[in-house]
């Protein structure tokens, strides 16, 4: 199938699959005599996969290595779940960062008035 055919089968815009290669997260793909690739079954599930991944916010070099791991038989699943608990303690950290600039922004907002008057603590902060 065409580089199209792959995309909808896949879930992945043509566009990232040429960036996934670009990045070589995923080897390149045969061509034909006129310079189309070619992707066969095995290039969609590897590109599903990866869907899968980046909706789980992994990285691509935490990727590479799933696929690696993935494509590998005889794995140790205790490296996958090394992999995927590293970013489970990132999430939480970026979820904390997130908590903290939500409170802070939503205790400004409480003590702007929000009125005619230029006296604003978001601007006050943002201005340091």
């Amino acid at each position: 199938m065409n580089i199209g055919e792959a995309a909808r089968a896949s879930g992945v815009t043509a566009k990232m699959i040429r960036y996934y290669e670009s990045v070589g997260l995923l080897p390149p793909v045969g061509r034909t005599t006129s310079g189309y690739r070619v992707y066969g079954t095995h290039e969609v599930h590897a590109l599903q996969f990866v869907r899968q991944a980046r909706r789980l916010g992994f990285l691509v070099e935490d990727i590479r290595k799933l696929l690696a791991l993935w494509q590998d038989r005889k794995r140790a699943s205790a490296e996958v779940k090394a992999i995927a608990l590293e970013h489970v303690a990132e999430l939480d950290r970026r979820i904390a960062e997130l908590t903290n600039m939500r409170e802070t922004l939503a205790h400004l907002a409480v003590n702007c008035h929000g009125d005619d008057r230029p006296n604003c603590p978001i601007l006050e902060q943002l201005a340091g």
